[in-house]
């Protein structure tokens, strides 16, 4: 079972990123609301002139040429108990096909993000398929990742530059895998993470793009195939970017201007920074929001997404919980989910 697994896991690494796998056209929403006949699914960026619905083959959507936009029907409408939640559809954009999938709305909206998954309870990897999968059972509105460049090119999960004792950079994905497809969490490539994130419309996959000990040019090359892969797969309504670069969220910017992006470093941009360069929230830790009592209120008012990191006590989770933050980033989301509940 395990050798299946590592062909499978191989054939995946080795797909190759092309430049083309990013259209020119994207949509401002990917997400299909809950028991809403009719309603505006996504605007097309940049505006076209001319669209048309050319498939759908669940003959649930609709073209608006005045607004650009896609939509459901106006006697169609997507309920919690249905069991489909992706929908595939092709646009014939100024003359160019364009496919996007739409998923259904189901993601949970409890402010939990596991980070690196929930590994600390279950005594698994961090960063791994099975912490992934840990986060998605709990319920947990995102999980964070972390990934690098190989070697030979393939995106995979570590927070460190080190896993398994191996330095990711200069090991080649098929190194990796062939050291740890005995482990219980071997090494897993983003676009494997990304297939168990795609079988679920519950938790978002948060992808945190590292800085190479290489330099920029590297980090930026690892920027352009994460961007490809998620839009290779489709998984644009699915995931969200952080990073401690801010070019790298400029670059996630020029190649989709509508994915969402959170900055890490606190202290070196301000908020209206943030604003002219279009990126969506602060991804701060929690010893910004300690010496900056007003710090949600800012960002919120100036349309930014905020989130926490990394806070593991219960007093601190119930803080920034009722502080209202957008996301909180936590060890334990377990323990946050059981504060959650109890105030329920």
């Amino acid at each position: 079972m395990k050798n299946a697994i590592f062909i499978i896991v191989m054939l995946i690494a080795t797909f190759s990123v092309k430049a083309e796998d990013i259209s020119r056209y994207v949509l401002d929403n990917y997400l299909i609301p809950l028991e809403r006949p009719g309603v505006v699914i996504g605007h097309i960026c940049p505006v076209p002139s001319d669209i048309r619905l050319l498939h759908d083959t669940a003959s649930l959507f609709s073209i608006d040429v005045k607004e650009k936009s896609i939509r459901l029907k106006k006697n169609k409408s997507l309920s919690k108990n249905q069991s489909v939640y992706r929908y595939g559809v092709t646009l014939l954009i100024d003359g160019k096909e364009c496919q996007f999938e739409l998923v259904k709305d189901g993601f949970s909206k409890n402010k939990v993000v596991a980070h690196r998954g929930a590994w600390k309870q279950k005594g698994v990897l961090q960063n791994s398929v099975r912490s992934f999968q840990n986060a998605v059972e709990l319920g947990c509105q995102g999980s964070e990742l972390d990934v690098w460049l190989t070697a030979d090119n393939k995106v995979i999960l570590s927070h460190d530059p080190h896993v398994y004792g191996m330095e990711v950079e200069n090991t080649t994905s098929l190194q990796l895998f062939q050291q740890t497809i005995h482990e219980k969490d071997p090494v897993p490539s983003l676009q494997e993470l990304l297939m168990t994130a795609k079988m679920q419309n519950t938790t978002h996959p948060i992808i945190e793009i590292k800085d190479s000990q290489k330099g920029l040019e590297r980090t930026l090359q690892l920027t352009d195939s994460v961007v490809n892969i998620v839009h290779r797969m489709k998984m644009q309504g699915d995931v969200e970017y952080i990073s401690f670069n801010y070019e790298v969220l400029k670059r996630i910017r020029e190649l989709d201007p509508t994915a969402k992006t959170l900055y890490l470093w606190e202290g070196k941009k301000q908020l209206e920074d943030l604003i002219n360069d279009r990126i969506s929230g602060i991804d701060y830790s929690y010893y910004a929001y300690r010496q900056d009592k007003d710090l949600v209120a800012k960002a919120k008012k100036a349309g930014l997404l905020t989130n926490v990191w990394t806070v593991n006590n219960a007093e601190d989770l119930l803080l920034y919980y009722q502080q209202d933050v957008d996301y909180i980033t936590t060890d334990e989301p377990e323990l946050l989910l059981k504060i959650i509940n109890s105030l329920n």
